[in-house]
């Protein structure tokens, strides 16, 4: 059903035309009485569409605003609908401005000046400032259309008089560049900055472009730029919202005296908080109280909803609209709901956006024998409700099953986040890089060398003893950014001294061991016969619809992966990676619960007796309904408690068993088991792990670990271990909203309160022992009557399991503790999180500190304190940064977790690994851990990997003869200054091509240039050749390519024991070399085989001779 169809069936009401007649009377006030839930957003979608005027609908506060104004996009209303919101992150007595916020306010006020009708939606933060007035938007507003005659020193300057910066790349609001003929302009009056392409002084073009990529999207033929109105223009003189908006506009509101009230407060918080007199009359004329607004709204037609009628001569108008009753995920009752509205003449309609979730309704109606008849939409509103007057009833899936819902404002957020996390992985000077041939040394900028008279660029690095090594632009996919330990400085490498060399084999022959007893334990497990458990029964489904989150696409995937494998006879191995609160213990609910329906006993194994408790009370919870027995052991319990479940174990009496490492122990035993799952398997000891070897053998096993495994490792370890990895965040879940402060008494006392009022609790975060109970008796002087408790790592661990307990169970309000939280402690009734010294810590731990709260359908809040920024180090205040702006979950994180990166890698290959990590870099490592498992695959183990097919073992591991290609020439070969002024960016460019694997990205990397630069000089056309060139080379097994002198050699792989020279690819060579012997030789000096061709001056030139080598 499509969404003008489902408008459609609310056009019939009756009140329709006398509602339109009211509206259309000027400063008429109607009272619409009984309209509930989102009948409203349809309501007001109906009457935009039939009264040609401007609509304002001002909600009670930025959320339930941003729901409604969700809802008249889902309804795709032919009207435009714009959102207004404060330009405050939170409100106006906070002073923490919001670029995107100003955008968008000034995008409503530039639209409303072109004329035409509008739905704009607002809350109570967002009228209380006043904005510029109509005149004064004019006078700021430069417009610029194709074809106009303008120099672009004249644009220069209106720029720099409206206040905006000349800056390289344009990433924010406000900012400009001009390069060349191109100047880029971001405006605060839309969402896409704009690139104008000059030819002399008329405007060629102009496009709007991308943030994160800097690339074109559309054209336009006319666009407008307004500078910041909110900041800048302080002479302007201000008025209200309602005084810039036409007189003939339409209000709707809802409960106008808690709106007042609101704009009120606001005001008086303040005026209150101005320390000057100077300050307070400022405020005075920037904002508006709410007795003001009351004395405005008179003059325009009102319509109110809410329950208490506020204007005296209201006329009013009745709805019979009820809201969808709370089914508590009790499916019965709602089938039971469904029928007896059908029998009542009633249209059920169900909105969900995603079908699997209607069919999954249907399902469960289906195997339950109920005869209910519904029909799905497939698109969802905020709230469901039922029309009594037109006997229909629209229930929406996220409330049935009791799901957050999510809105979407648009935001250029996100692009804007992906240029943070390219400015981590930037080089910059004084880096640690690595490069494979010549080990750690340090970066110390671009520069220009001669080359036979002819320029090249190069980077230059530094050794010990100040050895400077000079890499060319075209051997930049050899080195990459240090990642070692956060913090710690690496060993600087010696050039020349083989040291290096020796390091990589030790590493080497170490990985090859590690590699080795993963590979055999697979093999062994491949001869195994394990227990096959039967396709899923009626009871699993039930099981799976009633998970309170929607399943993500990774979550789907690895729930199969894991039923499939033990559906098979070969026991299963599978580990699930994901980041904290992405859903991993639901997969091992539902493969527990599986493997009880075939009757067979379940162990959890996990490294803390709290982390027992928690998974007891979360397998409790998920299975209260269904028939399962669940215990868990630890030495919290009573030693006769411990006896009882034992023997009861061994009776085969209790069907899932979670405890710690005490649960491989001698005294527990089975009757049958037939699955063990075990959580965060790295923080057990060795003993626990071999114990864990010999289960494995022929017991399914479900390893989880929340620790990210490199993407990098994980193609690595195939063929050693099943890995799943869940990458996308539930759906469903809040963004933290997560604010940077100095240490603030009032933030902090407003947000402990705040958390507490709506019956939360509170993590503070404060990492030295030292002097952590001064902090506790702090926190109760600016909280009076909070219950605190310390906890931390030098306590003794009964006294901190105490605590840790009371905690979970809710006898105190606020826990002061040291890091040692961020191990896994799953509290969902704590949602606020305040980190103090936040620039002490690593992105990867703010990360995971950060993940403690926000695990319920609750909004979750996380305040980080720190010094002012300018006291802070570039790189501290780089993360900081990040860490506010990725209040996602999972909002690519993994790509800035470097010291993650090492963590995973430990965890996966056993923790001695990360110091081998620190010694020569993550990436080095991780080559080096390529090369191992090839060759055991080649050697070794061939015969278990005779079955991979010579393709996917191929294409996955890219057995290419020659794994790299060196080209050295004296071409002129660069991006020359005047194309591409700035040496950051000619720096990221550079890595960014040489690191280019696949035709179609060299395209658009082509195109983008173009788009963004101009015309491509010759130099860098051909220096984009040398890519194409090397990948020939490379398959054509050819190590290294010199092209000097007009003239190009090229070298064969130097071991002559390699597997090419028997290779289909070598006969090619040869049989070209036969027939072309007057243009190229072949000979062989020092044991290598090199191919010469003359006259060659180009290095297209030498791309299309190799290639006809490579067609031969």
């Amino acid at each position: 059903m499509d969404r003008k169809e489902f408008r459609k069936l609310f056009s019939g009401h009756e009140h329709k035309s006398e509602l339109r007649e009211l509206l259309n009377t000027p400063g008429e006030k109607v009272h619409l009485q009984g309209i509930v839930g989102s009948a409203r957003s349809i309501l007001t979608c109906l009457l935009s569409e039939s009264i040609p005027k401007t609509f304002v609908i001002c909600l009670n506060d930025r959320e339930e605003a941003s729901y409604f104004y969700d809802d008249l996009n889902t309804l795709s209303t032919e009207v435009p609908v714009l959102f207004f919101p404060s330009s405050y992150k939170r409100s106006v007595n906070y002073e923490t401005i919001e670029q995107e916020n100003i955008i968008l306010r000034t995008e409503v006020l530039s639209s409303l000046k072109q004329g035409g009708s509008l739905v704009i939606i607002t809350y109570p933060e967002a009228l209380v400032e006043k904005v510029i007035s109509g005149e004064g938007l004019a006078s700021n507003t430069f417009h610029v259309s194709k074809g106009d005659k303008l120099s672009i020193e004249f644009v220069n300057e209106v720029l720099y008089e409206y206040g905006f910066e000349r800056v390289d790349f344009v990433y924010e609001p406000g900012q400009y560049s001009i390069r060349g003929g191109i100047v880029d302009i971001y405006s605060f009056a839309s969402e896409d900055p704009f690139r104008i392409d000059f030819f002399g002084d008329e405007v060629d073009s102009i496009r709007s472009f991308n943030l994160d990529n800097q690339i074109s999207k559309e054209s336009h033929s006319k666009i407008s730029i307004i500078p910041n109105i909110q900041e800048n223009l302080t002479e302007e003189g201000r008025i209200s919202f309602l005084n810039f908006i036409p007189s003939d506009s339409i209000l709707i509101l809802n409960d106008i005296q808690l709106i007042a009230d609101q704009m009120d407060h606001d005001f008086t918080q303040t005026i209150e908080k101005a320390e000057t007199e100077e300050d307070r009359k400022t405020w005075f004329e920037k904002l508006l109280p709410g007795k003001e607004f009351i004395k405005e709204i008179n003059q325009f037609t009102c319509a109110e909803f809410g329950v208490k009628v506020f204007f005296d001569k209201s006329k009013v108008i009745k709805y019979g609209t009820t809201h969808q009753p709370v089914f508590n995920k009790n499916f019965d009752l709602l089938a039971e709901n469904l029928i007896n509205h059908q029998a009542e003449g009633f249209k059920n309609y169900i909105l969900s956006t995603n079908v699997s979730q209607t069919d999954r309704l249907k399902a469960i109606f289906k195997d339950r024998e109920l005869k209910v008849d519904f029909q799905p939409v497939d698109f969802t509103l905020h709230e469901g409700f039922i029309d009594n007057d037109l006997k229909i009833c629209c229930f929406t899936d996220h409330q049935i099953f009791e799901r957050y819902h999510r809105f979407q404002i648009k935001s250029r957020k996100a692009e804007r986040d992906s240029i943070t996390l390219k400015e981590l992985n930037m080089l910059h000077q004084g880096d640690w890089v690595v490069h494979v041939d010549h080990g750690i040394g340090r970066f110390a900028g671009l520069v220009k060398t001669e080359v036979d008279g002819k320029l090249q660029e190069a980077i230059r690095l530094t050794y010990r003893d100040n050895d400077v090594l000079l890499v060319s632009i075209h051997n930049l996919h050899r080195i990459s950014k240090y990642k070692g330990k956060d913090g710690t400085e690496p060993n600087i490498s010696k050039l020349g001294s083989g040291a290096w060399q020796k390091l990589k084999d030790r590493t080497k022959a170490k990985v090859k061991d590690i590699a080795k007893d993963l590979i055999e334990l697979y093999a062994q497990r491949l001869h195994e016969h394990g227990f096959a458990f039967s396709p899923d029964s009626y009871l699993q489904k039930e099981l799976e619809a009633s998970f309170i989150y929607e399943d993500t696409p990774d979550q789907t995937k690895s729930t199969i992966a894991v039923k499939e494998d033990m559906e098979k006879e070969v026991p299963m191995d599978r580990l699930v990676c994901g980041d904290v609160g992405f859903g991993k213990t639901e997969i091992a609910i539902r493969a527990a619960f599986k493997a009880v329906t075939d009757s067979k006993q379940v162990a959890v194994l996990v490294p803390t007796t709290i982390l027992a408790l928690q998974h007891y009370k979360t397998f409790s919870e998920r299975l209260k309904d269904f028939p399962a027995r669940i215990e868990y052991i630890s030495r919290l319990k009573k030693p006769a408690d411990i006896k009882q479940i034992l023997a009861d174990t061994k009776a085969g009496k209790v069907d899932i068993l979670i405890g710690t490492h005490k649960l491989v122990g001698k005294e527990v035993v089975f009757k049958d088991m037939g699955l063990l799952i075990v959580d965060e398997e790295q923080k057990f000891g060795v003993s626990v792990k071999e114990k864990l070897k010999q289960l494995k053998v022929n017991v399914d096993t479900l390893t989880l670990t929340a620790t990210p495994i490199p993407r990098t490792l994980q193609f690595s370890m195939m063929g050693a271990r099943d890995l799943s990895i869940i990458q996308t965040p539930p759906p469903n879940r809040y963004p933290i909203a997560t604010e940077l402060h100095g240490f603030n008494v009032d933030i902090i006392r407003e947000a402990i309160q705040y958390e507490i009022a709506r019956g939360g609790q509170v993590f503070f975060i404060h990492n030295r022992v030292s002097n952590i109970y001064e902090v506790e008796s702090e926190i109760r002087k600016i909280v009076p009557g909070v219950r605190t408790a310390v906890g931390h790592g030098q306590m003794e661990g009964e006294k901190l399991e105490k605590v840790m307990m009371d905690f979970i169970n809710g006898e105190f309000d606020v826990l002061i503790a040291t890091t040692i939280i961020e191990s896994g402690l799953d509290i969902s009734n704590a949602n606020t999180i305040i980190i103090n010294h936040a620039e002490n810590f690593g992105l990867s731990d703010l990360h995971q500190l950060r993940g403690r709260v926000g695990r319920s359908n609750k909004k979750a809040f996380c305040y980080l304190l720190a010094p002012p920024l300018s006291t802070l180090t570039a790189e501290a205040r780089r993360r900081l940064k990040a860490i506010e702006e990725f209040s996602e979950l999972g909002s690519g994180f993994n790509i800035a977790m470097q010291d993650l990166d090492i963590r995973g890698a430990g965890n996966l290959l056993g923790a001695e690994q990360s110091g081998f990590i620190a010694d020569i870099g993550f990436e080095t490592y991780h080559r080096i851990l390529n090369e191992a498992i090839l060759e055991l695959k080649q050697t070794e183990f061939k015969d278990i990997f005779k079955d991979e097919k010579e393709d996917s073992s191929r294409a996955f591991l890219n057995v290419k003869f020659a794994s790299d290609c060196q080209i050295d020439t004296d071409l002129e070969l660069l991006f020359p200054d005047k194309y591409i002024q700035s040496i950051s960016e000619r720096m990221l460019l550079y890595r960014e091509l040489d690191n280019i694997e696949t035709e179609e990205t060299l395209v658009q990397f082509e195109a983008g240039l173009i788009d963004r630069f101009g015309k491509l000089p010759p130099e860098s056309i051909e220096l984009i050749e040398v890519v194409r060139l090397r990948r020939i080379a490379i398959d054509l097994g050819m190590e290294k390519v010199i092209l000097k002198h007009h003239k190009m050699v090229c070298h064969f792989i130097s071991d002559p024991q390699s597997p090419f020279y028997q290779s289909a690819t070598f006969s090619k060579v040869l049989q070209y070399v036969q027939k072309h012997h007057q243009t190229c030789r072949m000979k062989e000096s020092n044991n290598r085989l090199s191919l010469t061709f003359e006259k060659i001056k180009t290095v297209k030139k030498a791309k299309e001779i190799l290639e006809g080598v490579g067609a031969e």
